[in-house]
């Protein structure tokens, strides 16, 4: 016998369809045991705390990997986010300084015709708690009321304009009608050339109107309507609105003029509530007017 054959006697064993078998059915019956006895509960815990380590290290390259691009995509990140809030910043402080400087003008100017100054007022933040679900009222609930001194006609503004005004008080809650609300009108004027006139709600809070507006009226799109300030409700220079489309008929005397209010009437959850301005002088009876006119009448003849 060589050593060819004494090789093979010697390493003569079972065949590969044999161990095949011999460890599916071992496989099997661990599994068996494992599922109903849990016996191997802690040889499979006592072989992880010893691969636990294995593991750590074979997963430890792609993990500094990971670690490194999201460190660089963050440090590039906060590079740019710095370098906008630097230019930001250096556009709000030429801002600042040019508002400061027109305020200080309008000081003077109305120091020297002896008008009164503006009265400066302190906003009451608030966040709404309800919505009217009902899609022909526009409405809100918002969480001050009369407990904080909330009170009826306030106005109601974002950082974007004004949203609407106080038209109901609760102890804890106040009602707020949004300026889109169908026919609710706030006085307004064009900011370019100073044109007054009244904005309506259409009852959508995507869109506001200007009515009775003469085909021949200086209106442009994208126009921005500010508040006028002339009815003593609503503080000057506010944004409202901004003019979208404007139509125009000859064969008709007014003007379709659609507008699109500025401010987030049904996004936002935080607003500002305004307080009430002076009430201004009240407007002086007819009989008085009419007799200080006769009055007048009868001096000049004298």
């Amino acid at each position: 016998m060589d050593n060819t054959q004494s090789f093979q006697f010697f390493n003569r064993g079972p065949s590969p369809a044999v161990r095949l078998v011999f460890f599916s059915v071992l496989s099997l019956l661990l599994m068996f045991v494992d599922t109903r006895y849990r016996y191997l509960e802690s040889s499979r815990a006592a072989l992880s705390v010893v691969l636990s380590p294995v593991q750590h290290m074979a997963t430890l390259p792609g993990k500094l990997l990971t670690d490194a691009g999201a460190f660089f995509r963050t440090q590039h990140g906060l590079v740019e986010d710095n370098h906008t809030l630097l230019q930001q910043h250096d556009q709000d402080s030429a801002r600042l300084a040019e508002l400061n400087a027109l305020q200080q003008e309008n000081r003077q100017l109305r120091t020297l015709l002896e008008l009164p100054q503006r009265v400066e007022f302190k906003a009451q933040l608030a966040e709404i708690v309800y919505a009217e679900r009902d899609v022909f009222q526009r409405k809100l609930m918002v969480n001050k009321g009369a407990t904080t001194n909330v009170q009826l006609g306030q106005v109601v503004m974002d950082d974007g304009g004004i949203v609407g005004q106080i038209t109901r008080v609760y102890p804890w809650l106040s009602e707020v009608t949004l300026v889109t609300e169908k026919d609710h009108a706030v006085p307004v004027q064009v900011l370019r050339n100073g044109l007054r006139t009244v904005v309506f709600g259409a009852g959508d809070t995507s869109q506001l109107s200007l009515r009775y507006m003469p085909v021949s009226s200086d209106i442009q799109n994208g126009d921005l309507l500010v508040t006028s300030g002339i009815d003593g409700v609503y503080p000057p220079g506010i944004p409202v609105a901004k003019v979208v489309r404007i139509e125009r008929d000859a064969a008709y005397p007014f003007a379709r003029v659609i507008c699109l209010p500025v401010a987030g009437v049904d996004r936002h959850r935080h607003l500002l509530i305004l307080p009430n301005l002076p009430s201004p002088p009240a407007l002086p009876d007819a009989s008085l007017a009419q007799a200080a006119s006769a009055v007048a009448v009868v001096s000049e003849k004298k």
